[in-house]
């Protein structure tokens, strides 16, 4: 069998599947590779396929007429998106391209139901992840509504340092690197006021920046600035983490 169609049973909720429903869902999945900037589907796509992505970085945004992009989410390997194709949606509402080079294996929604409905704790799992990125996305929506530029920069922050942060000696490293454009794009704001707040916190001693690199220097105060609780931070990510195990879990599985 393809290699790439062994990612499908390292994903955490497909572990639980019998072979033969995870042979169901090899034998129909497809593997593509998605060089940088690249779409896997744009808006008004018919949402068809369920996609894990095997290697790289995907970004999923939404734009205006005007042309305004805003990034909603950054997926990472061993992770799905394009969900909603399990749920019957006619085309998709948002762009997923990928950050990097990256490699996604689609699986045919009309399969992916079908598992759904023989299997209950795969079914609860989706239904989980949906309702995990809707309150990320209300969350966000909140934060554009209620908080000013500088409070949702401090907010994502926090939130990088949840997923990406690396503690090592000076403060938390984000492990991911992000242009002043991308973070814009994230809060909802301009390259020119990114890069104005970014100053400002590095004046209050809060952070450093180098080289699209953030380096967190106050977790805590930076945290507090938003009333958020400072995450946990060990001297490898959570990305890191399981973008290894991800990997190790396929490396053992083509091994056997």
């Amino acid at each position: 069998m393809a290699k790439a169609f062994w990612y499908i049973g390292r994903w955490s909720l497909f572990q639980r599947l019998g072979n033969d429903q995870l042979a169901e869902l090899e034998k129909k999945a497809k593997q593509r590779a998605f060089s940088k900037g690249s779409a896997i589907y744009v808006p008004f796509d018919s949402s068809d396929s369920v996609c894990l992505l095997a290697e790289g970085r995907i970004r999923i945004c939404s734009s205006t007429p005007e042309g305004k992009l805003a990034i909603l989410a950054l997926i990472e390997p061993g992770e799905i998106f394009g969900e909603l194709a399990v749920l019957n949606s006619s085309d998709q509402e948002e762009r997923a391209e990928a950050a990097i080079a990256s490699t996604v294996i689609m699986i045919p929604g009309d399969d992916f139901r079908k598992v759904m409905e023989s299997s209950p704790e795969l079914a609860i799992g989706i239904t989980k992840l949906i309702g995990f990125r809707r309150a990320r996305i209300e969350r966000r929506l909140r934060g554009l509504l209620f908080r000013s530029n500088r409070e949702r920069l401090c907010q994502l922050l926090v939130e990088l340092a949840e997923q990406y942060g690396r503690q090592k000696e000076g403060g938390v490293e984000l492990t991911i690197s992000l242009s002043h454009q991308e973070l814009a794009s994230v809060i909802g704001s301009t390259r020119e006021s990114v890069t104005m707040l970014l100053g400002e916190l590095q004046l209050e001693g809060l952070i450093s920046v180098a080289r699209k690199r953030v380096l967190i220097r106050h977790l805590k105060r930076l945290a507090a600035i938003v009333q958020l609780p400072a995450p946990v931070v060990t001297d490898v990510s959570r990305s890191e983490v399981n973008a290894e195990l991800f990997r190790l879990a396929t490396s053992t599985r083509l091994k056997e």
